[in-house]
């Protein structure tokens, strides 16, 4: 077993130094036969689940880790069963399934299922996912339901109900300029500036992997381990529904650290996604949303609730207490998220011109200057390799007219900027132009920063449009009341954010492509193609939940929905200013965000043995609104990844992941027929909840009486 273990590495590293010439004498399909009829249906049908997967984990806490290893798998596997069907039923000329075709399958899935994401935090989700949906943030934060909860005075002008119409309508406004905003800039960014895109890249290793003898073999022993605990995950799910006939019933509600800890949050709630999760993110994530947790429902939730009747009016229901502050010093999470945020946004961005300078500076003592146009010929580096001869030929031999971009872009923004005031009226149609012009920049910033660092900014810029253009357009109400200045800041966050995160979403897949000799063009279209397709799907499924889960947002339920909580209170900020915080709420807000730059200083300016031990404000930002159960359901599955690498870490590294995606998947997709049932008026039949000793015996004798 060792020495073909031994074998397999020597393997796998013979082809790391010449991947090009592993697959040297297979012929590259034309783009068109990459972008194929059944990679477009598996891609529809991977990405509807995908899709449905997001939304739950979107709606309950806002961690979605990445999930390309999933789709990369379950698309290898359904063509790969999909060819070997066809050709043993006798079908002629069956088309081999091609790494090429792979590609065109995980950029489409990646492009569908993102629309259903609504924040990106580049901790935990991978970098290359579009959060242009915003249907846990920014879209659901202009509600009625999320306003009740923040406290504000009721305002119908900063209300905007959800609908199926206009979320369709706007999303297929605001999700395509950015594909087209980057074009121009393919060849300067992948070839001449050999941007590295770690996530795109890495998916490119992984689909030249699968199409190795070596990778084909272990990719379907993934395959089955991920089905297994598919199965296992979507039963678990069906077994606990029969036990949630009421509010606070079934294992979720299970006090498993003891009922006094149980009311601040502190417990397991048996939830084989969040277990997942836990498996896939860095140990240092699932620490740090644990100690966040801690820090707010073990320490600072319990101090301001002593401080009822003098920071804040009494009210006589202490969780009804806990909710209530939470409407105004929640803002003190929001302090964490934008320190956070200001930091890694000062630091990316001086990482990104200082780069960018130096790389001109290369090229202006070069006798030509790169030009992302149709055919020219960039100069070859002295070391460059074959494989990058071969793929830079081949990226540069399908090319994608400049001026069909150019075109296209201006044609769609003056579209959008003739109808998403016509969808949002408090908008004016000169906001929407100035994000036009304003976004091709950040969109290009954010594209090669993302090359660098992996990270995206997507919605650090979003959010810098809630502040700017939610005070501007409250600034200009008529009667001074600032009316409509929350819509406009909100709506404007889901413009910049559609445009500047696809922009980097497509650089990454143009990475993908250039490393697995995919064209162009066949990422270009299979982007535009699943993009399309989420702005139907992640829509629909977000009102299939909406309308099956009427508590949906609503504190203490099954998908409290945290982050549109946030962005409301953000559009609050900016448009109300600092005096509409409540009593000593400010200085706790000025505390954290100082606390969470000097956190990360701290973590810059240490050695990266000492960072690993140090927090991430973002990841501790989380739990302070929903409380500390999932984090211990996060560090459940690092304690079990931690123990798996320990025992046996070749075997961990390999399956791990669909381990991990299993759990995920299976509990994600239970949604479906449970919301079918919901729908339907079938109700569980069994509430299984806890009682104190004191409180079963009041029970008994009211029963008895």
């Amino acid at each position: 077993m060792a020495r073909r273990r031994a074998q397999e590495e020597e393997d796998d590293d013979e082809a790391e130094e010449s991947v090009e010439q592993v697959f040297e004498g297979r012929e590259v399909p034309g783009w068109r036969e990459q972008v194929t009829a059944r990679a477009l249906a598996v891609s529809a049908l991977l990405g509807a689940m995908f899709s449905v997967i997001v939304m739950k984990l979107n709606l309950t806490t806002g961690i979605i880790p990445s999930l390309n290893v999933s789709a990369g798998l379950l698309g290898f596997f359904l063509l790969t069963s999909w060819t070997k069907l066809l050709a043993q039923a006798g079908f002629t000329g069956v088309m081999p399934f091609t790494r090429q075709e792979n590609t065109v399958v995980q950029t489409c899935v990646v492009a569908c299922s993102g629309i259903a994401f609504s924040d990106q935090n580049p901790l935990l989700t991978d970098a290359s996912i579009n959060p242009a949906g915003g249907f846990g943030s920014y879209m659901f934060a202009m509600s009625e339901r999320i306003s009740e909860q923040s406290g504000e005075t009721w305002d119908p002008h900063d209300i905007k109900n959800p609908g199926l119409g206009w979320m369709i309508g706007f999303l297929f406004i605001v999700s395509f300029l950015g594909l087209f905003s980057v074009v121009p800039l393919r060849k300067i960014m992948i070839i001449d500036y050999k941007l590295i895109y770690p996530s795109g890249t890495a998916t490119a290793h992984l689909i030249n992997s699968f199409h190795t003898p070596q990778g084909a073999k272990l990719a379907k022993r993934q395959v089955k381990t991920l089905g297994k605990f598919f199965a296992g995950s979507f039963a678990w799910g069906f077994f606990q529904w029969f036990y949630t006939a009421g509010e606070g019933c079934g294992f979720m509600s299970f006090p498993t650290l003891g009922l006094e800890a149980y009311r601040q949050k502190f417990f397991f709630d048996f939830s084989a996604t969040y277990v997942g999760v836990g498996m896939i993110c860095p140990y240092l994530v699932n620490a740090s949303v644990l100690l966040g947790g801690v820090v707010s429902w073990g320490i600072m939730w319990p101090l301001i609730e002593q401080k009822k009747g003098d920071w804040y009016p009494p009210i006589s229901n202490p969780a009804a207490s806990v909710a209530s502050s939470a409407t105004g010093y929640v803002f003190v999470s929001i302090a964490l998220i934008l320190g956070d945020g200001l930091y890694n946004f000062l630091k990316v961005m001086t990482r990104t011109v200082t780069a960018l300078v130096v790389q001109v500076r290369g090229m202006m003592s070069e006798p030509t200057l790169p030009i992302s146009g149709g055919g020219g010929e960039s100069l070859p580096a002295a070391e460059e390799t074959f494989d990058d001869r071969r793929r830079t030929e081949l990226f540069l031999k399908d090319q994608i007219p400049n001026t069909l971009a150019l075109s296209a872009y201006l044609v769609i923004a003056v579209v959008s900027i003739a109808t998403v005031p016509h969808i949002f009226h408090q908008l004016r149609w000169y906001h929407v132009a100035a994000s036009y012009v304003i976004a091709p920049v950040l969109a290009f910033c954010n594209a090669y920063g993302c090359g660098l660092t992996d990270w995206s900014l997507a919605t650090t810029y979003g959010k810098l449009a809630i502040f700017t253009v939610g005070a501007w357009a409250a600034a200009s109400d008529p009667d001074g009341s600032g009316s409509g200045g929350i819509i406009a800041g909100l709506a404007t966050c889901g413009v910049m954010i559609g445009i500047v995160s696809t922009a980097s979403d497509l650089t990454q897949d143009f990475k993908t492509g250039y490393m697995t000799l995919a064209s162009p063009r066949s990422m270009f279209v299979s982007q535009v193609i699943g993009t399309a397709m989420g702005c139907v799907v992640a829509p629909s499924v977000f009102w299939l939940f909406y309308n099956a889960f009427r508590d949906i947002g609503l504190p203490g339920s099954e998908y409290p929905s945290p982050n549109a909580l946030v962005y409301r209170n953000m559009a609050i900020l900016g448009v109300q200013g600092l005096g509409s915080l409540p009593r000593h709420c400010l200085h706790l807000c000025i505390a954290f965000f100082a606390a969470a730059i000097a956190i990360n200083l701290a973590r810059d300016l240490a050695g990266a043995r000492a960072a690993a031990y140090i927090p991430l404000p973002m990841a501790m930002a989380i739990p302070f609104y929903l409380g500390p159960y999932f984090g211990i359901d996060m560090c459940i599955g690092s304690l079990v990844r931690l123990v798996w690498d320990r025992l046996d870490p070749a075997r961990a590294k390999a399956f791990a992941p669909p381990v991990a995606s299993g759990l995920i998947c299976g509990d994600g997709i239970w949604t479906v027929p449970q919301s079918v049932l919901a729908l339907a008026g079938v109700k569980p039949p069994i509430c299984m909840k806890f009682l104190s000793r004191t409180a079963n015996a009041k029970v008994d004798a009211f029963l008895h009486s």
